[in-house]
């Protein structure tokens, strides 16, 4: 990818998705990650600790959008992947993908029950050369805010294209 197309791509939206914050998918995800601290598994122990409903791991906004993205919720025209059209232009001279590092800041806690939409935004792609190997990273950043417009966090995710 030459860097006048990567420039294009710096800024643009590339995903909104509106999802439910699901208890069920909340307690699994803490399951999944090993950690069994039961603020994220009983209503009781989050009200304890001072919050509205469970509370989310920290890293759960990772797979937010793969936990109740209902489609009524999503936008009338659709909602397809820039990003996919980013490591398709990639891609299309081979390589391998690689997950590089993600991050989150929390604005406010989410909770279960809450309805949140996340959009996503190309924040950079960079070249790094080696003796071995090309390697692009691509970084995009979701704030996920609630039905008021409140930012609760965002995730910053950074995918490395290998060739």
């Amino acid at each position: 990818m030459d860097e006048a197309t990567r420039t294009a791509f710096i800024g643009t939206e590339i995903g909104r998705t509106t999802v439910v914050v699901e208890r069920s998918a909340v307690s699994f995800f803490a399951q999944a990650v090993l950690d069994d601290d039961p603020i994220y598994r009983d209503q009781r122990e989050a009200e304890a600790k001072g919050f509205a409903g469970i509370p989310v791991p920290p890293t759960f906004p990772f797979v937010m959008q793969n936990w109740g993205a209902y489609g009524e919720l999503q936008p009338a025209e659709g909602n397809g992947s820039g990003l996919a059209q980013v490591l398709g232009t990639l891609m299309a001279g081979g390589g391998l993908i690689l997950h590089g590092e993600q991050a989150f800041t929390y604005h406010q806690p989410i909770v279960t029950g809450q309805t949140l939409t996340g959009v996503t935004v190309l924040r950079d792609i960079y070249v790094k050369e080696s003796k071995a190997a090309t390697m692009t990273f691509v970084v995009s950043e979701t704030t996920w805010s609630d039905e008021a417009g409140t930012p609760m966090a965002t995730a910053t995710f950074n995918i490395i294209h290998r060739i």
